[in-house]
């Protein structure tokens, strides 16, 4: 019956308004490991920054860690290096949190092992939230995406990156809108800092999980809207933060995996997003599963036919790289 799940859909959308409302658990350390800050000196307005770097463990007495970081200030890259003989292809992950947190163990480092284990070079970005009083605002996470796939095009044949690599990008919820945006803003950039900055930052293709897509109607997702407007955006320009509405034919291949009982991020965003693709001549794919909800991640999907997810990314991601006629 639709009236229980509007119900639903609107304590989740509730929930997801409230900044701290899944910010129960313990204080932790940064996860340190491989990991490398994306800015070399760090921004000219930090000291203006109230907000304080907040790592939390919402899992401490499990089995699994359940990381999620708050008012990212070090914005970094962390590396997960191919098992085995690197297939040439490098991901950036750019996990979700609504623009509230980086959920970066569920989305972000556990999809890095499982496709490290694919034979890819992996490496997982923890981005800057727009309302935490950056002076580029909404556009900070992007930038801070930017300039790590410029990094991963910067070192060729290093210890970790693989000769002329292809890169590739998968975003899960609203890492999936910061990544739906860059790929269909080619203008948007922020000032050069050094060399690195000459480098492309548009990826070779890109895998949207979840994806938040639209910022206006129904099926927008309230929490990442909320965010985007104490960033600063005016509701009049909301719509302009709408990356379906921005697809072009220089848009790179895009798939996007959905499942239909998503109540956060109804599976319409996906929808969207592939109608413009393919409107656009984009090579793209979508594949919407009967349940799943959202958030799943590599977690939980044991026995589920969304469990399938990672080969069909890993399959895309490697078409992608394969030479064409």
């Amino acid at each position: 019956m639709p009236a229980p799940r509007s119900l639903l859909h609107t304590f989740m959308l509730a929930m997801m308004i409230v900044p701290g409302a899944f910010a129960a658990g313990t204080p932790t350390t940064d996860p340190g490991g491989e990991t490398q800050p994306i800015w070399p000196q760090g921004f000219p307005n930090l000291a203006r920054i109230n907000v304080r770097e907040t790592f939390i463990e919402r899992n401490p007495e499990g089995s699994q860690h359940d990381r999620f970081v708050e008012h990212v200030t070090r914005p970094a890259i962390t590396f997960f290096h191919a098992k085995g003989k690197p297939n040439g292809v490098t991901l950036l992950i750019v996990p979700g949190g609504g623009y509230v947190r980086v959920v970066f163990d569920k989305e972000g480092f556990e999809t890095a092992e499982w496709f490290a284990s694919q034979g890819f070079e992996c490496a997982v970005l923890r981005y800057r939230l727009p309302a935490d009083g950056w002076k580029s605002g909404a556009d900070a996470p992007v930038f801070d995406a930017q300039r790590a796939i410029r990094l991963l095009r910067s070192q060729p044949g290093g210890s970790f990156w693989s000769t002329a690599p292809r890169i590739g990008v998968i975003g899960f919820s609203a890492g999936g809108h910061v990544l739906a945006r860059l790929i269909t803003e080619p203008g948007l950039t922020y000032p050069r800092i050094d060399s690195v900055d000459e480098l492309s930052a548009m990826p070779d293709f890109a895998a949207l999980m979840y994806p938040v897509i639209t910022t206006t109607g129904p099926a927008a997702h309230a929490g990442a809207v909320q965010q985007l407007l104490a960033s600063g955006i005016s509701p009049t320009d909301l719509e302009r933060y709408s990356p379906n509405l921005r697809v072009t034919n220089a848009t790179p291949p895009t798939i996007l995996i959905h499942a239909a009982d998503d109540v956060p991020v109804p599976m319409e965003n996906s929808l969207l997003m592939f109608n413009a693709l393919h409107k656009a001549g984009v090579r793209s794919e979508l594949h919407i599963f009967d349940s799943g909800g959202h958030g799943f991640g590599m977690r939980s999907v044991a026995g589920k036919d969304i469990a399938s997810w990672p080969k069909l990314v890993r399959n895309w991601a490697l078409g992608q790289a394969a030479p064409r006629d």
